[in-house]
């Protein structure tokens, strides 16, 4: 999954220091991407206010809200530059191939994480036999020092997990719980799934220099006594030693964090950039197919890839943060 949408808006992310403790809830939003086959997905970041938690700046729930078809999630090639693409399936299979050369299949538990560098290109596919599913699609901002590595592409599939009485946790990038995922990571920041048992309450241990959210998936929980579900981003902000977590019935959930990003962003499509110039240049190249920075994906011919929008009429700027 990516940010296909016919008419994106710009997302433009100013830094920020650390906010200390919150509790703010941020609505996820359906977001049609178009196209033929007719793709929703439920959005949580970014939001206006709230951007970026640490690096992570884009968080989709594909499969989520309304009746899976089993076409909706064949994306064809499309561009990505100055990130870091995350792929969490939660069930179905997702066929993976890009323009370094990878065509790997990812199934549930398995994590694939793609790394744009000055740009890649890829697709995603359902596996024949299998529905598209359910999953979550992050994007990790790369830094100024990182953001024009070499595309590169990694695939994780048995990947570090921990137990807490009541609580069982898969690391996706980053450490918690005593374990380290093995993904590339070039900020400081963590990602993980979480499930709660029913009736369980638990404290989870949590970095402070970092600023955390949590998307449940499914299931109702409180986090630090406030109750949340399903569709929102609950922000919990910094300066957290640990979360006490708590299920009547059981629940499932998502952990995102990291260091305050440090850097303004400009966003839009499927670029993250630090300038209008910069998104531009981008955009052209895609249009004009130029092969040096967005090599061809096997397997598709050039007139599957997805044409990129028109670009707003406006010269992107800063977007100011909340906190």
């Amino acid at each position: 999954m990516s940010d296909l949408e016919s008419k994106p808006e710009e997302a433009l992310c100013e830094s920020s220091g650390r906010p200390g403790p919150r509790a703010d809830f941020f609505p996820a939003r359906e977001v049609p991407l178009g196209g033929v086959r007719g793709v929703t997905v439920h959005r949580s970041l970014p939001q206006r206010d709230l951007p970026t938690v640490g690096a992570w700046c884009f968080l989709d729930n594909f499969g989520s809200g309304s009746p899976a078809k089993p076409e909706g999630h064949d994306i064809d090639p499309h561009p990505h530059i100055g990130l870091q693409t995350v792929t969490w399936p939660l069930d179905g299979r997702i066929r993976h191939r890009d323009s370094v050369g990878s065509d790997v299949e990812i199934w549930p538990g398995q994590l694939n994480i793609m790394t744009s560098g000055r740009g890649i290109a890829h697709s995603e596919y359902r596996v024949p036999g299998h529905t598209s599913g359910r999953g979550l699609q992050l994007w990790i901002a790369l830094p100024e020092e990182s953001r024009f590595v070499a595309p590169h592409f990694e695939q994780h599939r048995d990947l570090p997990e921990f137990d807490l009485p009541g609580l069982h946790g898969t690391v996706l990038i980053g450490s918690l719980g005593g374990r380290t995922s093995p993904a590339t990571a070039y900020t400081p920041i963590v990602g993980a799934d979480l499930r709660l048992e029913s009736g369980a309450e638990v404290t989870l241990p949590l970095n402070p220099e970092f600023e955390h959210a949590l998307l449940v998936v499914e299931g109702e929980i409180t986090a630090d006594g406030t109750k949340t579900g399903p569709e929102q981003l609950f922000y919990l902000g910094s300066d957290r030693t640990e979360l006490v977590l708590a299920s009547a019935a059981g629940a499932h959930m998502l952990l995102v964090g990291g260091e305050p990003f440090g850097e303004d962003l400009v966003m839009w499509w499927n670029f993250v950039a630090r300038s209008h110039e910069e998104i531009e240049s981008a955009r052209n190249d895609w249009e004009n197919h130029d092969l040096a920075r967005f090599p061809d994906v096997a397997g598709h011919t050039p007139e599957q890839r997805i044409p990129a929008p028109p670009l707003p009429g406006l010269h992107l700027k800063p977007r100011k943060r909340r906190f």
